[in-house]
């Protein structure tokens, strides 16, 4: 056998194959209509053995719908789905003959969405409930609901007042006892809320108010109570905002959490559970270059709950590394005597470089650097304290002087200096977010001179000081519409 004729033979098995195992896959693309026709073959048996529906995509209804998906131009499937539906309305009647609700319901649902005339639907619709609710019991149920209003059980549970009165409208919708039981304790309901927000309560309120609005989003006393929870709402969240201001970190998460357990969704409290991670990653590199390690380490644990991502909580957590390094550098292990000369000879060098002017510089040999390594080998000494203490007014006057220069660089560093000597106080953050607001100023002003670098740099060092400063947002939204426009 010459070559070519064995290649022949080998690309004539190839391709023999190749139909076998594709065909059809094949068969579906070349010939669609046969397609469609098998399933609108296997949709007529479905209809017959009345497998009307099937989460499989064996139903007839499904079989029909692919059908009608490949070839949408032929009419069969159209009209296969309307004996569908008819088949749907039979077996609803049928259900509902023998008391079977479950699959009355069921088989009217797909009637419905098959589009069977609406007088026929509703026929049927009207006598399932008619025949549920004399099978129901509705003075009991209606009985039931009035006791368990008279016993301030409204909502919660499937016994409770609501529930009652929406099972009983469920089968009979003109049920005047059912519409003004259910009325009256959605007016109950609501004064709870009422009385939740008075005691500060938004959670309880929102959930109450969100359960009365399930039950009837009509009611007459449900805008006035929506309107005092949006404001309430409000009204924490700025308080959120203030509290992360002024240093009181703990009230503001408790506040967020709140607020996000109301809605979610609520953007403006997840941005500002942004910046509480960020000021507590800021506290805790704060007292880590204190050396105050235990609550450091705290604080970055509040910081990595809100935020584990955020790239303040990453910084801090390398200040934090940095401090100790430096700790075990300046200050190995030394015996207690030894320790005490030490940190006495550290305040004389504070005092010394104080009397100086030497607040900040040079480094290492400046008065906050040296009261920095006393309060490494001593934090709890009473001597260490009270340099302490007298150097905290004029960290407060070195800050005051270089933001009159605009010298921020410089008073940033005076006030990280305050912080680390008095901690966090709401004096400190009033002058936070004043040194954040002049660096925004700077920003302000880079940004209209088309200095986009530097005007960067000065949203990060406001960010830096204080993440939440009125107007950053809006800042940074502006300058990187600016840069992508750039």
């Amino acid at each position: 056998m010459r070559p070519w004729q064995r290649w022949a033979i080998v690309c004539a098995l190839v391709l023999a194959v190749l139909v076998i195992a594709l065909r059809r896959p094949l068969g579906d693309r070349l010939w669609p209509e046969a397609r469609a026709q098998a399933l609108r073959d296997q949709a007529a048996i479905a209809l017959a053995h009345g497998r009307l529906t099937a989460a499989d995509g064996s139903g007839a209804r499904e079989l029909y719908d692919a059908a009608l998906a490949i070839d949408p131009d032929r009419n069969d499937a159209r009209v296969g789905l309307m004996r569908v539906g008819e088949a749907a309305l039979a077996q609803a009647r049928a259900a509902t003959r023998v008391d079977d609700y479950a699959q009355a319901h069921a088989a009217l649902r797909l009637a419905q969405e098959l589009a069977v005339p609406r007088g026929q639907s509703d026929a049927v619709a009207t006598q399932l409930r008619q025949r549920e609710a004399a099978h129901a019991g509705i003075p009991a149920l209606l009985a039931r609901a009035a006791a368990a209003r008279a016993a301030h059980r409204l909502d919660g549970d499937d016994d409770a007042a609501l529930p009652l009165y929406q099972r009983v409208l469920a089968l009979q919708p003109d049920r005047v006892e059912a519409l003004e039981g259910r009325e009256d304790a959605l007016s109950d309901l609501l004064q709870q809320a009422s009385r939740a927000l008075q005691g500060d309560d938004i959670a309880t309120a929102a959930r109450l108010v969100a359960a009365a609005r399930g039950y009837d989003a009509g009611h007459a006393d449900l805008p006035g109570i929506e309107a005092r929870l949006a404001t309430a709402v409000d009204q924490a969240r700025r308080r959120a905002e203030r509290d992360t201001r002024r240093g009181r970190l703990d009230e503001a998460g408790a506040r967020y959490r709140m607020l996000l357990q109301v809605d979610p969704a609520d953007a403006a409290a997840q941005r500002g559970v942004e910046r509480l991670a960020q000021a507590w990653s800021h506290r805790a590199a704060r007292l880590a270059a204190d050396f105050r390690f235990s609550d450091a380490g705290a604080a970055l644990a509040q910081a990595r709950a809100l935020a584990p991502d955020a790239s303040a909580l990453h910084d801090a957590e390398r200040a934090i590394t940095h401090a100790r390094q430096a700790q075990s550098r300046l200050h190995p292990s030394m015996p207690r005597a030894q320790r005490d000369r030490r940190v006495r000879a550290l305040l004389a060098q504070a005092a010394a470089a104080q009397a100086r002017g030497d607040l900040l510089t040079p480094p290492g040999d400046s008065a906050f650097d040296k009261l920095r390594a006393a309060r490494a080998l001593a934090p709890d000494d009473p001597a260490v304290r009270r340099a302490g203490a007298r150097l905290l007014p004029v960290a407060h006057a070195c800050f005051e002087r270089e933001l009159r220069a605009n010298s921020l660089a410089r008073a940033r560093a005076c006030l990280d200096a305050r912080v680390a000597l008095e901690g966090d106080s709401a004096a400190a953050a009033h002058e936070r977010r004043r040194l954040a607001q002049r660096w925004l100023a700077v920003g302000e002003e880079r940004l209209r001179a088309g200095a986009l670098v530097p005007a960067q740099e000065a949203l990060a060092s406001a960010r830096a000081v204080d993440a939440a400063t009125p107007g950053l947002e809006d800042f940074a939204q502006r300058l990187a519409t600016a840069s992508a426009a750039h």
